[in-house]
């Protein structure tokens, strides 16, 4: 009996080991599947298929250099030139006359005399100050022309740098168009176009 359970246990060891590497070998092929499904299903790293977008985050308009300009007016201006006779000659002179005419009438004698001076002096003063008050100043008016430069207004837009996101990275191109919200970009992510 005993050769016929060492048979048994020989048996039953043989049979678990054959359960037992069965099962190993099934769970080796679903590891090879499973890693080879993996391989053949789109991972989340990778790209879906067709069109790419990235968020614009900013549009600057880039303009060519503006060019100074002439910009001219007329203008008139008034000159004003000093009157002809700015000290009063003839006014002293005719004020000092009627004044000493007017002393010599008065009086006798030396106080003739000092009349006559007195009223030379105060009538040339009155003259003087009279001319004074009525002269009026001589104003001539000309046309001058006024030139200026000035900066040109902003030149024609030549281009736009646009500043977008794509995957959390931020990035700057060049484009001749404004792309709106969004712009499609190619595999190495370049912008492409637009997509309102």
């Amino acid at each position: 009996m005993n050769r016929l359970m060492v048979n048994a246990l020989n048996v039953g060891i043989a049979a678990a080991l054959a359960v037992g590497l069965s099962a190993c070998n099934r769970s080796a092929d679903a590891g090879i599947q499973g890693a080879q499904a993996a391989a053949s299903a789109p991972t989340a790293a990778q790209q879906p298929a067709g069109p790419q977008y990235a968020q614009v985050v900013s549009v600057t308009p880039v303009r060519s250099a503006a060019t100074p300009q002439q910009v001219c007016h007329d203008e008139v201006v008034n000159h004003t030139a000093p009157p002809k006779d700015q000290h009063n000659i003839a006014g002293t002179a005719i004020g000092a006359v009627a004044g000493g005419l007017l002393g010599h009438m008065v009086g006798g004698g030396k106080g003739k005399t000092l009349a006559t001076v007195a009223g030379a002096v105060g009538g040339g003063y009155a003259g003087n100050r009279i001319e004074n008050a009525h002269h009026q100043p001589q104003v001539t008016s000309t046309v001058e022309r006024r030139c200026s430069t000035v900066a040109g207004g902003g030149g024609k837009i030549i281009g736009y740098d646009v500043r977008y996101v794509y995957n959390g990275v931020t990035r700057t191109t060049r484009m001749d168009h404004d792309p709106g919200d969004r712009v499609q970009v190619q595999e190495g992510v370049t912008a492409v176009s637009d997509a309102r």
